[in-house]
């Protein structure tokens, strides 16, 4: 089965769409779209969720300390504690999908 070649679309590109549908600069576009990623990871360091509506919710989990296995040696190892960044996709965006 032959791998699809799954394309990274960077902020930069959807600032310059946004700026050409909106008619505004791509400067002042991509300075909204920095703000906005600025604020989401303040408050996701807040422990706060963050709700972008159509799109889905944003929020940090804990991972608890844990054993673990070294998949070489069959060893157990502790594995500690950590935080995750989850995100749950909206309705609109499953159902698009």
């Amino acid at each position: 089965m032959a791998d699809k070649k799954v394309e990274t679309i960077a902020l930069s590109k959807i600032a310059a769409e946004m700026a050409e549908k909106h008619e505004m600069s791509k400067k002042a576009v991509t300075e909204l779209l920095g703000n906005f990623v600025e604020l989401t990871v303040k408050n996701l360091k807040k422990g706060n969720k963050v709700r972008i509506t159509g799109l889905g919710i944003f929020q940090v989990r804990a991972r608890p300390a844990r054993l673990g296995r070294n998949p070489l040696t069959g060893e157990q190892i502790k594995i500690k504690a950590s935080k995750k960044l989850a995100f749950r996709a909206a309705k609109e965006v499953k159902e698009a999908i």
